[in-house]
C-alpha cells in the first residue's frame, strides 16, 4: 500500500538567520555510543564531547519521526559541547539507527528512552543536569524529568503543550487510524505507521500538568512564525509552569531551525542560561562574594 500524502506545513522559510556564536565547534568531538531501553531495544546515541572537561552532562530529545542525526540536531549538540557542555543525542525506538517497531511506540514510549538515556549517563559518565528537547521531543523532556532526580533545569525549542498537538498532522486521516486501528501515512516525505495506541497514549500525557509540577528551572524557546506548532504552545507552557521560567524568541527561525545559525543560536542561548543551573558551583563565590553588598543595600 501506498501511503497517502498528509496535507500541512512540514517547515517554513528562515526569514532572518540569528548571528552565530563566536564558539568554534571545531574543538569539539563526537563519539558513537549506544545503549538499552526498558523493552530491551539497543538504542543508537552519539556523544558530543567539549575539548576539556565537560561543565556537566546534557540530554537532546530529537522531534517527531526526526532522529539524533537532522542537521538541527547536530549543531545544537556541538554547540553547546563548545560552550562545556557534553551531550548525548540519541534515536528513540523505532528511528534513526535504533532497534524496534515505530509502530508500536508512542509519547510514553519516548519518555521511557530518556530516562534509560539517562541511567546509561549516570552509569557511564555523570546523569544529566540538563535537559533539551526539540517539538514533541520538548513535550517529551518536561515528562521526564520527574523521573531523573539529577536534572536541574529543562530547555524547549518549539515544543507543544499537548503531546496530542502532533495528531494535527495526520489531517482527515486520523480517524481512519481510530476507526480502522492503524494507517499508513507520508510524514515528511516518509511513510509511517500510525496506530490507535499512538493516539489513546498522546491524549492522555498530560504535559501541562508536568509543566506545572516541573519544580526545576524551565526555558522555552519559539520561533514566532513557527508553521508547525504555532507560538500559543510556548505562552501555555510558559503560563502552566512555575518560576524560575523563562521565554527567548527565535525570530526569524522556522521549526525545524533549518538555518544553521538558528540552531547555534539557540545553543548559545540554553548554554548561557543553563551555566546557572546546570553548573552552580561555578556561580558560587560570586553569589557569595556579592551578598554582603546586596545585605547592605537592603
Amino acid at each position: 500500500m501506498t501511503p497517502a500524502p498528509v496535507t500541512g506545513p512540514l517547515a517554513v522559510p528562515c526569514f532572518a538567520p540569528a548571528p552565530a556564536p563566536s564558539y568554534d565547534q571545531q574543538m569539539t568531538r563526537s563519539e558513537k555510543a549506544a545503549f538499552k531501553n526498558a523493552r530491551g531495544q539497543t538504542l543508537a546515541a552519539m556523544l558530543d564531547l567539549p575539548a576539556g572537561a565537560p561543565t556537566a552532562y546534557a540530554l537532546f530529545a530529537h522531534c517527531f519521526t526526526c532522529s539524533k542525526d537532522l542537521r538541527a540536531v547536530r549543531e545544537i549538540a556541538r554547540e553547546l559541547a563548545a560552550h562545556g557542555f557534553a551531550v548525548l543525542r540519541f534515536d528513540f525506538a523505532g528511528l534513526g539507527a535504533s532497534e524496534g517497531d515505530f509502530a508500536a511506540t508512542n509519547f510514553s514510549t519516548n519518555v521511557d528512552d530518556l530516562v534509560a538515556a539517562a541511567a546509561f549517563l549516570r552509569e557511564r559518565h555523570a546523569a544529566p543536569a540538563l535537559l533539551v528537547g526539540h517539538s514533541l521531543g520538548g513535550a517529551a523532556v518536561i515528562a521526564a524529568a520527574a523521573r531523573i532526580p539529577e536534572v536541574r533545569a529543562v530547555a524547549t525549542i518549539g515544543a507543544p503543550a499537548e503531546a496530542a498537538h502532533v495528531a494535527r498532522h495526520f489531517g482527515a486521516r486520523k480517524a481512519e487510524i481510530e476507526a480502522a486501528g492503524a494507517a499508513d501515512l507520508d510524514l515528511g516525505g516518509r511513510p509511517f505507521t500510525i496506530k490507535r495506541q499512538f493516539l489513546d497514549d498522546v491524549a492522555g500525557a498530560g504535559v501541562l500538568d508536568a509543566a506545572a509540577a516541573l519544580r526545576r528551572p524551565l526555558l522555552i524557546l519559539h520561533a514566532p512564525r513557527d508553521a508547525t506548532v504555532g507560538v500559543e504552545n510556548a505562552a501555555r507552557l510558559f503560563e502552566a509552569a512555575r518560576h524560575p521560567k523563562s521565554f527567548v524568541s527565535l525570530d526569524g527561525a522556522d521549526h525545524l531551525l533549518t538555518a544553521p545559525e538558528d540552531a547555534r543560536y539557540a545553543a548559545a542561548v540554553i548554554a548561557a542560561w543553563a551555566a546557572r543551573y546546570a553548573a552552580p558551583e561555578n556561580l558560587a563565590p560570586k553569589r557569595a562574594a556579592a551578598a554582603p553588598d546586596r545585605m547592605e543595600n537592603s
